[in-house]
């Protein structure tokens, strides 16, 4: 990794391999240039390059090549994560990065550009404003209701993800596609725009491109109560329940991508291909231990999303109607919430009284993205509030 002025002071662009040197030894690696990194620097990861972790990560017995660099030969004795007076030269040979980060995303303009536009997307501010207006993240609009929305009884399930816990770590995308047979594609499928996360980790960068400031929003289904989608699916394959999910019906799907096209949120993935089919023929009857049994897997020519993982729902209201009792607070939990380190996932009950879910959607902080569509997403952000060291503020 290189910072924009590292990179361009060595005249080196994004995808660039270069050759990395120290005190005699080298490695090639492809530059990746990357917002925040130090100036005159050169960030390098170590774990890739292994010649015997398998099919996924290369094993050269069996003939497929290692994923990434093994940087290290880079290390010594004396200097086992740092290194001074590091060599960087071009090799003229360039390579394409498989990465998901712009996929989907709801903005794809510049970083100029999108400076005003992400205020919207991903609410934040200091704490001075939030203890002068607890309400700053609220952005008035006019709502125009096309038609009542009916009152629903029993749970109405909700979510709230508080962006000031967020840390951008990954482990509820993991989590999701543990959970819900989600398929790795693979980088052909991935330099295509393919991939098939249903929850996705969105970065966005303001400011001063040599030294911006960094903001991530974990984005999956929004289960709007008035679905764009579920209005133009010719089929009715999306469809609501009476518990205020935005329902799949797989075997009714007949892969129009309509409600894609619909979807303001772009969290909706279509199956180009039949990804799983290599792990349930007999042979492979090891890989399909690997399966969640308690979810479909998905075939060709379908389209997936985010369920709030309706089958923990549904099994744990089952038990608890075995136990002739309600469903307690906090009894259900998603995939994504039971992974998240810093607990910046809530879910649960709406319509229950004092629970936790409806308590965070309660706050000021709290929002709906996108909300002046008045779609009434069930998944609220609570916006992100920084409390910068007094001496870096008066120096800005």
């Amino acid at each position: 990794m290189l910072s924009p002025a590292t990179a361009r002071e060595l005249d080196i662009e994004h995808g660039d391999v270069v050759t990395i040197g120290s005190d005699g030894r080298s490695v090639e690696a492809p530059v990746y240039i990357l917002p925040g990194q130090a100036e005159n620097s050169i960030g390098l990861q170590l774990g890739y390059g292994r010649t015997a972790a398998g099919t996924v990560a290369g094993h050269v017995a069996h003939n497929i090549d290692p994923v990434g660099v093994n940087v290290s030969t880079l290390r010594s004795i004396e200097h086992m994560h740092f290194e001074n007076g590091v060599t960087i030269t071009s090799t003229g040979r360039r390579h394409e990065f498989a990465t998901t980060q712009e996929h989907f995303a709801i903005d794809r303009v510049g970083l100029e550009e999108i400076s005003g536009r992400v205020g919207d997307l991903v609410r934040e501010g200091t704490v001075d404003e939030y203890a002068e207006h607890p309400d700053f993240a609220h952005h008035g609009h006019e709502e125009i209701a096309l038609w009542e929305q009916p009152e629903q009884d029993g749970p109405q399930w909700g979510m709230s993800i508080d962006l000031s816990k967020c840390i951008g770590c990954n482990a509820c995308v993991v989590a999701c596609q543990s959970e819900n047979n989600i398929p790795v594609v693979g980088k052909e499928q991935v330099l295509k725009g393919r991939e098939m996360h249903w929850l996705r980790l969105d970065r966005y960068f303001t400011g001063d491109m040599d030294d911006p400031e960094v903001v991530q929003q974990p984005v999956a289904c929004q289960h709007c109560e008035n679905a764009p989608c579920e209005q133009v699916c010719p089929v009715a394959a999306t469809v609501h329940s009476d518990d205020g999910l935005n329902d799949m019906v797989y075997n009714r799907c007949i892969g129009t991508r309509y409600c894609a096209n619909n979807c303001p949120y772009k969290v909706r993935r279509f199956n180009f291909f039949d990804y799983q089919l290599p792990v349930v023929q007999p042979e492979q009857s090891l890989k399909q231990l690997a399966f969640n049994p308690e979810v479909t897997v998905r075939s060709r020519g379908v389209m997936e999303k985010c369920t709030y993982c309706v089958q923990r729902i549904r099994n744990t209201s089952i038990l608890a109607d075995n136990d002739r009792r309600p469903l307690e607070d906090g009894e259900v939990q998603t995939a994504c919430q039971q992974s998240c380190p810093a607990q910046a996932i809530t879910f649960g009950d709406l319509k229950l009284s004092g629970s936790e879910v409806a308590t965070e959607q309660s706050k000021p902080r709290a929002y709906g993205m996108l909300d002046e569509l008045n779609v009434k997403p069930r998944t609220k952000y609570l916006a992100r509030i920084r409390n910068p060291n007094p001496v870096l503020k008066a120096t800005t």
